[in-house]
Protein backbone atom coordinates (compact mmCIF):
# COMPACT_ATOMS: atom_id res chain seq x y z
CA UNK A 1 0.00 0.00 0.00
CA UNK A 2 1.84 2.95 -1.34
CA UNK A 3 1.31 6.54 0.39
CA UNK A 4 2.42 10.03 -1.15
CA UNK A 5 3.05 11.73 2.16
CA UNK A 6 4.59 15.75 2.20
CA UNK A 7 4.76 18.41 4.12
CA UNK A 8 3.01 22.16 2.24
CA UNK A 9 2.73 25.07 3.47
CA UNK A 10 0.33 27.57 2.05
CA UNK A 11 -0.85 31.19 3.00
CA UNK A 12 -4.07 32.00 3.95
CA UNK A 13 -5.57 35.53 5.38
CA UNK A 14 -1.34 36.97 4.69
CA UNK A 15 -0.13 34.17 7.29
CA UNK A 16 1.92 31.07 6.38
CA UNK A 17 1.32 27.58 7.87
CA UNK A 18 2.67 24.09 7.47
CA UNK A 19 0.66 21.19 7.14
CA UNK A 20 1.89 17.36 6.89
CA UNK A 21 -0.48 15.05 4.31
CA UNK A 22 -0.65 11.87 3.57
CA UNK A 23 -3.20 10.10 0.47
CA UNK A 24 -2.85 6.58 -1.37
CA UNK A 25 -0.52 7.23 -3.87
CA UNK A 26 -3.23 5.62 -6.40
CA UNK A 27 -6.29 7.19 -4.89
CA UNK A 28 -8.48 9.08 -7.29
CA UNK A 29 -8.51 12.95 -6.26
CA UNK A 30 -10.35 14.71 -4.77
CA UNK A 31 -11.15 13.13 -1.44
CA UNK A 32 -12.86 13.83 1.53
CA UNK A 33 -10.56 14.75 4.10
CA UNK A 34 -9.50 14.08 8.17
CA UNK A 35 -8.34 17.14 9.79
CA UNK A 36 -6.17 15.01 12.41
CA UNK A 37 -5.25 17.20 15.44
CA UNK A 38 -2.19 17.08 17.48
CA UNK A 39 -1.60 16.47 21.06
CA UNK A 40 0.18 18.74 22.97
CA UNK A 41 3.48 17.18 21.87
CA UNK A 42 2.95 18.47 18.33
CA UNK A 43 3.17 16.78 14.86
CA UNK A 44 5.11 14.61 16.53
CA UNK A 45 5.77 11.14 15.17
CA UNK A 46 2.80 9.24 16.40
CA UNK A 47 0.36 11.96 14.86
CA UNK A 48 2.23 11.36 11.49
CA UNK A 49 1.47 7.90 11.60
CA UNK A 50 -2.43 8.31 12.74
CA UNK A 51 -2.37 10.37 9.97
CA UNK A 52 -0.78 7.92 7.55
CA UNK A 53 -3.75 5.24 9.09
CA UNK A 54 -6.56 7.59 8.07
CA UNK A 55 -4.82 7.87 4.57
CA UNK A 56 -4.62 4.11 4.17
CA UNK A 57 -8.55 4.13 4.63
CA UNK A 58 -8.98 6.16 2.00
CA UNK A 59 -8.98 9.81 3.09
CA UNK A 60 -6.90 12.94 2.30
CA UNK A 61 -5.33 13.02 5.87
CA UNK A 62 -4.23 15.92 6.97
CA UNK A 63 -2.02 17.53 9.88
CA UNK A 64 -1.89 20.81 11.18
CA UNK A 65 1.15 22.13 12.44
CA UNK A 66 -0.27 23.95 15.16
CA UNK A 67 3.63 25.16 16.71
CA UNK A 68 4.80 26.36 13.32
CA UNK A 69 4.93 30.36 13.21
CA UNK A 70 4.84 31.94 9.70
CA UNK A 71 5.02 28.22 8.69
CA UNK A 72 8.36 27.21 10.88
CA UNK A 73 8.97 25.79 14.19
CA UNK A 74 10.58 28.52 16.56
CA UNK A 75 13.99 26.51 17.94
CA UNK A 76 12.21 25.52 20.86
CA UNK A 77 10.04 23.83 19.50
CA UNK A 78 11.46 21.70 17.29
CA UNK A 79 10.78 18.18 17.48
CA UNK A 80 14.09 17.07 18.61
CA UNK A 81 13.89 19.70 21.10
CA UNK A 82 9.90 18.51 22.56
CA UNK A 83 11.23 14.75 22.27
CA UNK A 84 13.82 15.39 24.95
CA UNK A 85 11.26 17.05 27.04
CA UNK A 86 9.33 13.70 26.53
CA UNK A 87 12.17 11.43 27.26
CA UNK A 88 12.82 13.38 30.74
CA UNK A 89 9.02 13.59 31.93
CA UNK A 90 9.48 9.53 30.92
CA UNK A 91 11.94 9.81 34.02
CA UNK A 92 9.39 11.19 36.48
CA UNK A 93 6.32 9.61 37.73
CA UNK A 94 3.48 11.53 36.49
CA UNK A 95 2.12 13.71 39.14
CA UNK A 96 5.38 15.21 39.01
CA UNK A 97 4.91 16.15 35.23
CA UNK A 98 2.86 19.98 36.67
CA UNK A 99 4.69 19.69 39.66
CA UNK A 100 6.83 22.67 39.65
CA UNK A 101 8.83 21.77 42.45
CA UNK A 102 9.60 18.10 42.13
CA UNK A 103 9.96 18.94 38.24
CA UNK A 104 12.66 21.55 39.11
CA UNK A 105 14.44 19.12 41.58
CA UNK A 106 14.56 16.82 38.31
CA UNK A 107 15.78 19.57 36.57
CA UNK A 108 18.68 20.31 38.72
CA UNK A 109 20.29 16.84 38.19
CA UNK A 110 20.72 17.67 34.23
CA UNK A 111 23.83 19.08 32.82
CA UNK A 112 23.47 23.22 32.79
CA UNK A 113 22.56 23.02 28.90
CA UNK A 114 20.67 20.45 28.84
CA UNK A 115 18.79 22.00 31.84
CA UNK A 116 17.62 24.81 30.14
CA UNK A 117 16.72 23.38 27.16
CA UNK A 118 14.08 20.99 28.82
CA UNK A 119 13.24 24.32 30.88
CA UNK A 120 12.62 26.66 28.20
CA UNK A 121 10.84 24.20 25.82
CA UNK A 122 8.72 22.56 28.62
CA UNK A 123 7.42 26.16 29.05
CA UNK A 124 6.72 26.90 25.56
CA UNK A 125 4.77 23.74 25.00
CA UNK A 126 2.54 23.58 27.88
CA UNK A 127 1.91 27.77 26.96
CA UNK A 128 -0.21 26.37 24.46
CA UNK A 129 -2.86 25.62 26.41
CA UNK A 130 -3.64 29.05 27.15
CA UNK A 131 -3.76 29.67 23.32
CA UNK A 132 -6.61 27.75 21.80
CA UNK A 133 -8.22 30.73 20.32
CA UNK A 134 -4.98 31.32 18.14
CA UNK A 135 -4.63 27.19 16.89
CA UNK A 136 -8.52 27.70 16.15
CA UNK A 137 -7.64 29.83 13.89
CA UNK A 138 -4.44 28.21 12.40
CA UNK A 139 -7.08 24.89 11.80
CA UNK A 140 -9.78 27.32 10.23
CA UNK A 141 -7.05 28.55 7.89
CA UNK A 142 -6.62 24.62 7.34
CA UNK A 143 -10.37 24.41 6.59
CA UNK A 144 -10.27 27.44 4.41
CA UNK A 145 -7.72 26.13 2.37
CA UNK A 146 -8.57 22.92 1.93
CA UNK A 147 -11.97 23.58 0.85
CA UNK A 148 -10.35 25.49 -2.53
CA UNK A 149 -7.22 22.78 -2.41
CA UNK A 150 -7.15 20.60 -5.82
CA UNK A 151 -6.48 17.14 -3.86
CA UNK A 152 -9.73 17.75 -1.77
CA UNK A 153 -12.17 20.89 -3.19
CA UNK A 154 -15.60 20.04 -3.12
CA UNK A 155 -15.34 17.08 -1.02
CA UNK A 156 -17.02 16.86 2.93
CA UNK A 157 -13.98 17.75 6.01
CA UNK A 158 -14.05 16.13 8.92
CA UNK A 159 -11.82 16.30 12.57
CA UNK A 160 -10.13 14.09 14.90
CA UNK A 161 -8.25 15.69 18.38
CA UNK A 162 -6.61 13.83 21.26
CA UNK A 163 -6.03 15.46 24.36
CA UNK A 164 -5.57 18.96 23.42
CA UNK A 165 -6.33 17.82 20.19
CA UNK A 166 -10.25 16.63 21.14
CA UNK A 167 -10.81 19.70 23.01
CA UNK A 168 -9.72 21.83 19.41
CA UNK A 169 -11.71 19.12 16.91
CA UNK A 170 -15.07 20.21 19.03
CA UNK A 171 -13.61 23.98 19.02
CA UNK A 172 -13.67 23.63 15.22
CA UNK A 173 -17.11 22.07 15.18
CA UNK A 174 -18.53 24.63 16.79
CA UNK A 175 -16.62 27.25 14.85
CA UNK A 176 -17.16 25.88 11.55
CA UNK A 177 -20.64 25.58 10.06
CA UNK A 178 -19.53 23.37 7.23
CA UNK A 179 -17.26 20.48 9.03
CA UNK A 180 -19.11 17.42 8.30
CA UNK A 181 -17.87 15.80 11.91
CA UNK A 182 -16.16 16.16 14.43
CA UNK A 183 -14.61 13.33 17.00
CA UNK A 184 -13.02 13.78 20.46
CA UNK A 185 -10.57 11.50 22.17
CA UNK A 186 -9.86 12.46 25.96
CA UNK A 187 -10.65 16.13 25.17
CA UNK A 188 -11.48 18.88 27.60
CA UNK A 189 -15.34 19.46 26.68
CA UNK A 190 -17.91 22.65 25.87
CA UNK A 191 -20.25 24.61 27.48
CA UNK A 192 -23.74 25.46 26.72
CA UNK A 193 -22.99 28.77 24.80
CA UNK A 194 -20.48 26.52 22.89
CA UNK A 195 -22.75 23.70 22.25
CA UNK A 196 -25.42 25.43 20.88
CA UNK A 197 -23.35 26.17 17.39
CA UNK A 198 -22.21 22.60 16.73
CA UNK A 199 -23.75 21.90 13.29
CA UNK A 200 -22.41 18.34 12.98
CA UNK A 201 -22.22 14.62 14.36
CA UNK A 202 -19.96 14.55 17.01
CA UNK A 203 -18.48 11.15 18.43
CA UNK A 204 -15.87 10.95 21.65
CA UNK A 205 -14.26 8.61 23.71
CA UNK A 206 -12.77 8.89 27.06
CA UNK A 207 -10.80 6.27 29.04
CA UNK A 208 -13.21 5.44 32.34
CA UNK A 209 -9.77 6.39 34.70
CA UNK A 210 -9.33 9.74 33.42
CA UNK A 211 -11.42 11.66 36.42
CA UNK A 212 -10.68 15.20 35.14
CA UNK A 213 -11.95 14.66 31.60
CA UNK A 214 -14.94 12.36 32.78
CA UNK A 215 -16.02 15.10 35.14
CA UNK A 216 -17.53 17.28 32.82
CA UNK A 217 -18.89 14.62 30.46
CA UNK A 218 -22.62 14.54 32.42
CA UNK A 219 -23.01 18.40 31.74
CA UNK A 220 -22.11 18.02 27.89
CA UNK A 221 -24.03 15.15 27.27
CA UNK A 222 -26.91 16.88 28.85
CA UNK A 223 -25.85 20.19 26.78
CA UNK A 224 -25.88 18.34 23.44
CA UNK A 225 -29.72 16.55 24.70
CA UNK A 226 -30.78 20.21 25.64
CA UNK A 227 -29.60 21.94 21.99
CA UNK A 228 -30.93 18.51 20.06
CA UNK A 229 -27.28 17.79 19.04
CA UNK A 230 -26.11 14.27 17.80
CA UNK A 231 -23.50 12.71 20.04
CA UNK A 232 -22.59 9.06 20.35
CA UNK A 233 -19.35 8.16 22.83
CA UNK A 234 -18.02 5.45 24.68
CA UNK A 235 -16.18 5.03 27.83
CA UNK A 236 -13.73 2.51 28.26
CA UNK A 237 -13.48 0.52 31.40
CA UNK A 238 -10.33 0.50 32.86
CA UNK A 239 -8.49 2.90 30.54
CA UNK A 240 -6.90 6.13 31.36
CA UNK A 241 -6.56 9.45 29.54
CA UNK A 242 -4.27 8.38 26.07
CA UNK A 243 -5.46 5.32 26.01
CA UNK A 244 -4.95 5.29 22.41
CA UNK A 245 -1.56 6.64 22.12
CA UNK A 246 0.40 3.23 21.26
CA UNK A 247 3.86 5.18 22.27
CA UNK A 248 2.55 5.70 25.73
CA UNK A 249 2.42 3.79 29.24
CA UNK A 250 -1.18 4.55 29.30
CA UNK A 251 -1.98 2.73 26.11
CA UNK A 252 -4.98 0.47 25.74
CA UNK A 253 -5.51 -1.91 23.34
CA UNK A 254 -8.98 -3.26 23.46
CA UNK A 255 -10.01 0.31 24.01
CA UNK A 256 -8.07 1.79 21.11
CA UNK A 257 -8.95 -1.55 18.82
CA UNK A 258 -12.71 -0.67 19.68
CA UNK A 259 -12.37 3.16 19.26
CA UNK A 260 -10.77 2.74 16.09
CA UNK A 261 -13.32 0.82 14.30
CA UNK A 262 -16.33 3.22 15.52
CA UNK A 263 -14.12 5.85 14.18
CA UNK A 264 -13.77 4.79 11.18
CA UNK A 265 -17.36 3.85 10.82
CA UNK A 266 -18.83 7.80 11.38
CA UNK A 267 -15.91 9.21 8.78
CA UNK A 268 -17.93 6.63 6.45
CA UNK A 269 -20.91 8.36 7.66
CA UNK A 270 -20.52 11.75 7.47
CA UNK A 271 -17.76 11.58 4.91
CA UNK A 272 -18.64 9.21 2.48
Amino acid sequence: MSLQTEWIHFEQDGVKHRLYTSRLARAKTPLPVVIVIQEIWGTDAHIRDLTDRFAKAGYLAVAPDLFAVEGKRPETLTEERIEQVKAFLETLPPPAWHDAQAREAALEQQPPKAREELRATYADVFAHLKLFPQLLEKLKAAVSFLEGYELSKGQKIASTGYCMGGALSLQLASSVPSLAGSVVYYGHLLNKEQVATIECPVLGFFGELDAKINAHLPEFVSAMKEADKSFTYEVYEGAHHAFFNDTRGAYHVEASRDAWEKTLAFFKQVLV
